[in-house]
């Protein structure tokens, strides 16, 4: 149930799809040199600081 209300907050949400994609890049990116992180879970962070920096911001 809460993975379809944050795909339908993102769906609604205009930019928010958009940012997450560029910070979970950002995120791949860096990690890629961490070996015990991986690129995965850096991604993952990077679209979780996307979501709730949106969420913040009140958007």
């Amino acid at each position: 149930m809460a993975f379809d209300d944050l795909r339908n907050e993102v769906k609604t949400t205009p930019g928010l799809g958009k940012s997450m994609a560029k910070w979970g890049a950002l995120g791949f990116v860096v990690a890629i040199p961490l070996p015990i992180v991986g690129p995965v879970i850096g991604a993952a962070a990077g679209m979780g600081y996307a979501y709730f920096k949106a969420k913040k911001r009140g958007i």
